[in-house]
């Protein structure tokens, strides 16, 4: 495996804050709503529990939709109390321990400085659409990888508290990323369109040497037809 120093720019690490941690909230309006459609389902998921088990006498049927309601609200619960958990922070940058910290349901996935890269992301199909329809400003969105990691991630600026926000956290990555240089390890897991360049430039490397071939092979061609003569 590449020696990750080797990427590393001493210059731009000596200018990133040397402690500290910067949080990014999420959006309240996207936690607010959230709050209130898990209220609201977990309610409807509790009737329906309630219903299952006081007409379990009917049957089974009964006692099945009463545990379907049961695990529902479970889950609806669970829904609900992670906006609080995303209201305190959705990405953090630790620079104390040297981490981008990103929240995922209950649990937290750190990435190293050292495998860190960022970049300008772009909408999948079905956000591409929400953009188009339902949002007044232009969304923008960015990627956090992990470079030797298969999974990155990326969040944008209807996922945080604020465009100022988002823009800081884009400053901050983007600093780490050049600082870092995890992007130039030959080692990292490479997207598709990378894979389709690698493969075009060993096809054309293979080309070449078959072209040299061919023509040292003509050239002994040529020289026996003037020796037979």
């Amino acid at each position: 495996m590449d020696n990750v120093e080797a990427f590393q720019n001493k210059e731009l690490i000596a200018k990133l804050p040397k402690e500290g941690v910067h949080c990014y909230a999420g959006n309240p309006g996207k936690i607010m709503r959230n709050r209130i459609v898990s209220i609201v389902l977990l309610l409807a998921s509790a009737a329906l529990a309630v219903f299952g088990f006081i007409n379990a006498k009917n049957g089974v049927v009964m006692i099945a939709l009463g545990g379907v309601g049961v695990v529902l609200a479970v889950c609806f619960i669970l829904v609900f109390c992670q906006t609080f958990l995303v209201s305190k922070f959705r990405v953090a940058v630790d620079y104390n321990e040297k981490n981008i910290v990103l929240r995922y349901r209950y649990s937290k996935i750190l990435i190293p400085f050292e495998n860190f890269d960022a970049r300008d992301g772009a909408p999948d199909q079905a956000e591409a659409l929400i953009d188009k329809n339902f949002k007044k400003e232009a969304n923008a969105y960015l990627v956090l990888d992990d470079v030797f990691e298969d999974a990155c991630y990326q969040t944008s600026i209807a996922d945080l508290e604020s465009k100022e926000d988002f823009e800081k956290l884009k400053a901050d990555c983007f600093a780490i990323a050049d600082a870092y240089g995890a992007r130039n390890s030959k080692d990292k897991v490479k997207f598709y369109y990378e894979k389709n360049l690698d493969e075009k430039a060993d096809g054309d490397e293979e080309a070449d040497i078959d072209k040299i071939i061919a023509e040292a092979r003509s050239e002994e061609s040529d020289k026996k037809e003037d020796s037979e003569e």
